[in-house]
């Protein structure tokens, strides 16, 4: 009888919805019958579910929580949540191959020009890790193995990367204006899907195949809550260099030592990969040594991230010691990080110490400089005092 009675209530409920047009009442395509009953039913019972008491809900509220969430319930969603309701309720359940194809807009994609510009750290990964692992990077069987899942992480977080520069030269009224909602020219409406990007979890859309494929950690995990920090600090710190704003050492250092958190990434995916357990010693080794290359870089870049307003350790000393002192604070910022790195560096496998130390040079050298932390001395470059000037000279210049 009873579920007569609610047979009952979705039919007179389907009969309301066609005499008020919601719903179409003529279904005489037979090829489309069962679908439209099917849709008729589904539609009828969510408006049951809709009108029934539920605390102090009035009819109201339930209609503006249903405009602010169903836009945000997903196929991939729902085939989520589906193992949750089931007899088992085995939450643990990750989403199939069909469901990671169904749905454009919860797949993680990355562009041509990401893959080309990613493509030089993949190959720097490629021939200064892979000796941590016992792996031969002469051997192309070693790097084709793995490298469909390394060439798209990098290009993917490389995108983003891109995304984030692009960010920053845009002028700070125009930021303020896409963060609070306002319409701005179509051809930058790329810029409100990086602000929404950047606003919830950059990461998310990679986090699912990562879990589909076992591949997930809590350290990978980590240092993308690390890439996100850096993007953020990225941005707080060059907007608060062209707007004159103080600047705190604190958030500079944190900047430098996240930096490099893409290549820790692939490399915590390459333990997870060959199915072994991370080596903590070769983890802290790389990051000092990864820390050493970002100062070399800043160094090297330091007239062109000037230009571009790009994150520069040397531009945020300038700024927070003044032009004569920053030269001083950088040269014992690099001397401690040395002898922490000659410390780990007498910890490792001594054949491993040689080979990674010949690499080293090897990448000094074909990047084209003549100075760095492998090859003996730094350059640090004269000091650009006043950069509006700087940047003005060379536009005129041109």
């Amino acid at each position: 009888m009873e579920g007569l009675r609610k047979l009952e209530q979705v039919q007179r409920t389907i009969l309301s919805m066609q005499s008020r047009e919601s719903i179409s009442s003529s279904n005489n395509n037979h090829n489309h019958n069962h679908n439209h009953a099917d849709c008729d039913r589904f539609l009828a019972n969510f408006i049951l579910l809709l009108i029934q008491p539920y605390g102090d809900l009035d009819m109201e509220k339930k209609c503006k929580l249903i405009n602010e969430n169903l836009p945000k319930i997903s196929t991939v969603f729902l085939e989520e949540a589906l193992p949750c309701l089931s007899e088992k309720g085995n939450c643990e359940h990750k989403a199939g191959t069909n469901s990671l194809q169904t749905d454009h807009d919860d797949m993680a994609m990355v562009g041509l020009a990401a893959m080309q510009d990613a493509n030089s750290t993949l190959e720097d990964f490629c021939r200064s890790y892979f000796m941590f692992h016992d792996m031969d990077v002469n051997r192309p069987q070693s790097i084709f193995r793995y490298l469909p899942i390394l060439s798209f992480t990098e290009s993917y977080i490389y995108q983003l990367d891109r995304l984030n520069e692009k960010m920053l030269k845009i002028p700070t009224e125009e930021v303020t204006v896409l963060e609070r909602g306002f319409h701005l020219e179509a051809n930058q409406s790329w810029v409100v899907k990086f602000i929404e990007l950047f606003k919830t979890n950059p990461f998310g859309l990679l986090v699912l195949p990562f879990e589909h494929h076992g591949l997930l950690t809590e350290r990978i995990r980590e240092e993308f809550r690390h890439g996100e920090e850096y993007w953020a600090l990225e941005r707080k710190l060059c907007c608060a260099l062209t707007s004159n704003k103080k600047i705190l050492v604190e958030d500079v250092m944190r900047a430098i030592h996240l930096k490099s958190f893409d290549y820790r990434v692939l490399n915590l995916l390459l333990y997870q990969l060959r199915g072994e357990k991370v080596n903590d010693l070769h983890m802290e080794f790389l990051s000092v040594s990864e820390f050493l290359v970002e100062l070399s870089d800043d160094m090297f870049d330091y007239e062109d991230d000037v230009l571009e307003n790009n994150f520069n350790v040397l531009r945020m000393f300038v700024r927070i010691y003044g032009a004569s002192v920053a030269p001083t604070m950088l040269a014992k910022c690099i001397s401690e990080a040395e002898e922490k790195y000659d410390r780990l560096l007498r910890d490792l496998d001594p054949k491993l110490s040689t080979n990674y130390q010949r690499r080293c040079e090897e990448a000094t050298r074909e990047g084209g400089k003549l100075s760095g932390p492998y090859l003996g001395t730094w350059s640090i470059p004269p000091v650009i005092v006043d950069e509006d000037f700087y940047r003005s000279e060379f536009s005129n210049s041109k």
